[in-house]
């Protein structure tokens, strides 16, 4: 990441949560007292570096597999691209839909435009929850869906957020 643009309080706001923000109930203040500052100036950091689109989401990225979910499927979905929105805010807020977003599609070889990864702990539950997950999207929007796919994690990817290379910042 060039780090043009950031304050030193940014930098070192970063630096001290790109390995994640600390489990803890208040972690804001955790951080806070790490850089020697109140809780409020690094949540006003954070608001600011959204706002800005320096930074474009806080969030958890939990382990599925610590928490039981073993079988985790990417299903692939080939909608009709004008109904391809509102198919995907619907999958979206399923509970057991972790990510769900509109990729294009590459034909002839890949016709899939819509990608939704559900949880589950076990293979043979997993497809059938996903067998109900297409008849009621079927049912809810007629015709928008024409074919599916559902491919499983084969290994375990490490997620990290943003990283920053050892060395000096900005110039102050």
């Amino acid at each position: 990441m060039d780090t043009v643009g950031l304050t030193p309080f940014e930098l070192s706001l970063v630096r001290a949560t790109q390995d994640g923000l600390p489990i803890r109930r208040e972690p804001y203040r955790v951080v806070a007292r790490q850089l020697g500052v109140t809780e409020a100036e690094v949540m006003a950091c954070f608001r600011s570096m959204l706002a800005r689109g320096l930074i474009r989401r806080i969030g958890a990225v939990p382990n599925h597999y610590a928490l039981g979910f073993v079988a985790n499927g990417m299903t692939v979905w080939d909608v009709d691209d004008g109904q391809v929105d509102a198919v995907g805010a619907w999958l979206g807020q399923l509970a057991d839909v972790s990510h769900c977003y509109r990729r294009p599609r590459r034909p002839p070889l890949w016709r899939y435009n819509l990608y939704a990864m559900l949880h589950g702990a076990d293979r043979v539950a997993l497809l059938a929850r996903i067998a109900e997950v297409a008849e009621a999207l079927a049912a809810r929007f007629p015709g928008a869906l024409r074919a599916r796919e559902v491919l499983f994690s084969s290994a375990i990817l490490k997620k990290t957020g943003l990283r920053l290379r050892d060395g000096p910042g900005p110039a102050a």
